[in-house]
């Protein structure tokens, strides 16, 4: 369990310590032969011009008054800004930002060294950026086959939370197997849509309109959903889509603009398989869902007491074998940790998938499993998921720890469920990945004896 009050403590002595273990004598590590490389591949994508970082890494003039905050911030691995636990559970993860531990300790010796430049002669290759204003999977896929907008609002430099409840017709007139999807706020609306959920709709035999499921979820921060290979998430012919988009006046976060935005669109973007991948290949369904966590609540009511603590769990089994692709907690301002787990009702024992013990609600990720080492749940087996909430003054994204909190779609409420994505399997296709994953391991452990 997470002891969310000897947090800020503990992270503080990695710090250090990885700082002291970089003191010692050791060859000179230079901007131009060593940190640029490193900063240009996995910094200057926010921290340029037009980017959302809130200063400019692009050059060494630009980098060298940061170099300490940029120390801190690695060390901690606060930056790049994927919190995900080290070394506990699944960690050959999509999309995953973090750094190598030797790029870490590449920029905390330039540090330490005073943050040299080097030779004058050496040019750092210079980064290969997309517009700020593409898609994130442009450079995998290209363009997307069909972006769905929002309709235009104008958000108001300040005041109360704001909802858009809408159906869109994508003009879809098949049904097609949904490859990657992104949600993207246009502009300078990133800091102020909190959330924006897709689901689909489509007309039964009575002409009536029923919800199919989730097309997709977006929260501040986070990059998109790819789908693992040989499964189909399914976009149904002639279906709509319902918008449900949260809106937060000023913003949230070091890059809230603070005015007025106008015409906010969100738009999502949809990458397909060919329109006959389902019949050609022998696919799984997929689909992605809010799974509750609701043990831990009072009376019915999640609540935080004033400079208080609390906790949620849920518990979800399937009657069938799932594979788990994606887990993605939800929560606001004072949610601070997560985690996710397995349990074998047969052999009692519990078994860590996923932590994040430094979450942040401005920074929502959809940590995405590689398929080789995604969780496999048999039939019965019990996905646990866990939530912490700090509402005192130590946590630094907290407004006013005075407060009560309660659940509740506000930005100054709580929340407390996670988006999985499952992939279903029947017992045939179960029983070959774990016998692959079986005839895997036996090889890597017979190519370890070499």
């Amino acid at each position: 369990m997470i002891n969310v009050r000897n947090k800020s403590a503990l992270l503080g002595g990695a710090v250090a310590l990885a700082v002291s273990m970089s003191t010692q004598a050791q060859d000179e590590v230079t901007y131009n032969e060593h940190v640029a490389q490193i900063i240009n591949e996995n910094c200057v994508v926010c921290h340029r011009e037009g980017g959302i970082g809130p200063m400019q890494f692009e050059n060494y003039d630009q980098v060298r008054p940061w170099a300490p905050l940029i120390q801190l911030k690695v060390a901690a691995r606060e930056m790049p800004p994927y919190a995900y636990d080290q070394h506990i559970g699944i960690q050959d993860l999509e999309g995953d930002w973090r750094l190598e531990q030797e790029e870490i300790d590449t920029i905390v010796a330039w540090v330490n060294q005073g943050s040299p430049m080097g030779p004058a002669d050496v040019v750092p290759p210079k980064p290969e950026l997309r517009d700020v204003s593409d898609w994130n999977f442009a450079g995998m896929f290209g363009q997307p086959d069909l972006i769905i907008p929002s309709k235009a609002y104008d958000i108001p430099a300040n005041g109360n939370d704001l909802w858009s409840k809408e159906f869109v017709d994508p003009g879809l007139t098949e049904s097609r197997c949904i490859k990657a999807v992104q949600v993207k706020p246009r502009g300078d609306a990133s800091a102020v849509v909190h959330h924006a959920n897709s689901d689909v709709y489509v007309y039964d035999d009575q002409g009536e309109l029923q919800q199919y499921g989730q097309l997709t979820e977006y929260a501040m921060g986070k990059w998109g959903e790819l789908m693992p290979e040989g499964v189909c998430r399914t976009m149904p012919a002639n279906s709509l889509v319902r918008w449900d988009i949260h809106m937060f006046p000023g913003g949230v976060g070091a890059t809230a603009p603070g005015t007025m935005i106008e015409d906010n669109v969100v738009e999502i973007g949809l990458w397909f398989h060919d329109a006959d991948f389902e019949e050609k290949n022998d696919v799984y369904k997929q689909d992605l869902r809010l799974y509750p966590l609701r043990e831990g609540y009072e009376n019915g009511h999640l609540i935080v007491p004033p400079h208080g603590y609390a906790m949620t769990q849920g518990f979800h089994s399937w009657d069938h074998p799932v594979r788990i692709d994606s887990f993605q907690p939800h929560g606001h301002l004072r949610m601070n940790a997560a985690s996710l787990e397995k349990f074998d009702p047969k052999t009692g024992r519990t078994t860590q998938i996923s932590q994040i013990s430094n979450w942040s609600a401005t920074w929502h990720h959809s940590h995405i499993y590689n398929p080789d080492v995604a969780p496999l749940l048999a039939p019965g087996e019990v996905l646990v998921i866990k939530q912490w909430y700090d509402n005192t003054a130590d946590n630094p994204n907290n407004p006013d720890p005075d407060q009560w909190v309660y659940g509740g779609s506000r930005t100054g409420d709580e929340m407390s469920h996670a988006w999985i994505a499952v992939t279903h399997l029947d017992d045939e296709g179960y029983e070959q990945l774990v016998a692959e994953r079986r005839e895997a391991e036996q090889r890597s452990l017979a190519g370890s004896d070499d």
